[in-house]
């Protein structure tokens, strides 16, 4: 299983990462995302891949669960 972190000294809440990833991450009212209290299932790690490498500004990672 993957764990997706957020830096949120970078994140600026664009939801690009929510637009690739509905089904994971929900955003606040603020429009900043919101991460699952478990880890990502193994079937989203192709999405979640490409929602890190996609962030704008360099806010998502992956971490081993």
């Amino acid at each position: 299983m993957t764990a997706l972190e957020i830096d949120w000294t970078r994140c600026d809440g664009h939801g690009l990462c929510h637009a690739l990833l509905p089904d994971v991450l929900a955003l606040d009212e603020w429009g900043f995302p919101v991460l699952p209290k478990t880890a990502v299932p193994a079937h989203f790690a192709g999405e979640v891949r490409r929602a890190v490498a996609a962030c704008p500004a360099l806010a998502l990672r992956l971490a081993s669960a």
